[in-house]
């Protein structure tokens, strides 16, 4: 009998959250019944979203206490009784956070895309900026669009979907290696650095003739401050408010929201789940771009144990923006069963040079790679910059 362990909810968390809101337990994974299939969980999708779902009501029900914590995931096929996932086929959908789930529906993973890519470009992140810019936001050549949390999963693909259409793009993240990263790399036009200075004089530096279109992912006074700058007929695409999810009690509205009215602007909140069906068109978008050098998507997975204490650093991580790119969590398997979460950080994010004394050296996969920022190396080629996966 195959046993799944698995990571649970133990308490709805009240502010940050902490090792003891999860709980974790083995359990046997029942037999399989007709349409069913059972996947063999490789990575996990660590989200923002999942913050709110442990506590209240959203798109969808807060998750039940004692229950796996909801996410996306994807991973091997090893037993079926569907014939559309034969075992040995590689699988995208929401296993929650265990090593064994069975499952009756997801996306195949087509040959050549890796899990991390499943995951990220190719799955709910890249939908989610594809949709927000495609539908919503729509910057013309010219356009000043602003993104948050452009280090992001999300942001960091809305700012080059943005920049691939045309627009002028500031990105706003939070230390100066993030900044670097999206500008140097990614081909923001300018990105502010929150902690570093204040957003509303950093955006009125950056974007003198106002704002055209912003792609929120934080909510709050960054919203606030975007509002006071907009121009007429702007777009806003509200995809998240992640510096309101550990708040107690409501935040109170934006005190510059009435600009929308003389300035004719669209506000609109947008949930994936009503866009799936654009999925396949998002893909084919995304690998085109990739295929033309105009669209970056590395990862590279570094993790620890599958532990509560694990979860609770994956969550504060993305729900603190403190790791750039697209974060999943790799669940290794050993012949002890022990098994190991972590996060991908993505690839792009800045890498340190063992040569360079200004930025010392971070690890053996780094030491191989090159990177653009290191002043003694920036003329050399990329070519080593392929995706590696790292146990921390």
């Amino acid at each position: 009998m195959t046993t799944s362990r698995r990571i649970t909810l133990a308490s709805r968390p009240t502010g940050q959250v902490q090792t003891t809101d999860f709980g974790s337990d083995e359990v046997e994974v029942p037999p399989l019944q007709d349409g069913e299939f059972l996947l063999a969980v490789e990575y996990l999708s660590i989200d923002p979203t999942i913050r709110g779902w442990m506590s209240y009501d959203t798109y969808l029900p807060k998750i039940v206490k004692g229950d796996v914590i909801r996410s996306a995931g994807a991973g091997e096929v090893v037993e079926s009784r569907n014939d559309r996932f034969p075992v040995g086929s590689r699988v995208f959908g929401m296993p929650g956070w265990q090593t064994h789930a069975v499952q009756t529906g997801g996306v195949a993973i087509p040959d050549g895309v890796t899990y991390e890519q499943a995951l990220s470009v190719f799955g709910i992140t890249g939908l989610t900026a594809y949709v927000g810019l495609e539908d919503i936001g729509k910057p013309k050549p010219g356009e000043t669009v602003v993104v948050s949390g452009a280090a992001g999963g999300v942001g960091s693909i809305a700012g080059q979907i943005a920049k691939i259409m045309g627009a002028r793009v500031i990105g706003i993240a939070g230390s100066p290696e993030k900044c670097r990263w999206v500008v140097e790399e990614l081909g923001f036009d300018d990105c502010i650095d929150y902690r570093a200075e204040d957003v509303g004089a950093g955006l009125s530096r950056t974007c003198p003739d106002g704002i055209d279109v912003y792609f929120d992912n934080v909510g709050g006074e960054t919203l606030n401050q975007v509002l006071s700058r907009i121009n007429d007929h702007a777009r806003i695409a509200l995809c998240g408010a992640i510096s309101q999810y550990d708040s107690g009690t409501p935040a109170p509205g934006p005190a510059n929201l009435i600009n929308a009215i003389p300035r004719r602007a669209l506000l609109k909140g947008f949930i994936i789940l009503d866009h799936m069906d654009r999925a396949a068109e998002a893909s084919q978008a995304m690998g085109k771009w990739m295929a033309e050098g105009r669209l970056q998507v590395r990862t590279r997975a570094r993790g620890s144990g599958f532990r509560p204490e694990c979860a609770e650093g994956s969550v504060q991580r993305r729900q603190h923006r403190q790791d750039a790119g697209a974060g999943v969590a790799s669940v290794g398997r050993g012949e002890s069963r022990s098994l190991r979460v972590g996060r991908a950080v993505d690839a792009r994010a800045p890498r340190r040079c063992p040569r360079c004394p200004r930025w010392g050296a971070v690890g053996r996969a780094n030491r191989e790679a090159t990177t653009p920022h290191c002043p003694r190396r920036a003329s050399r080629p990329a070519s080593a910059r392929a995706a590696r996966r790292t146990r921390l």
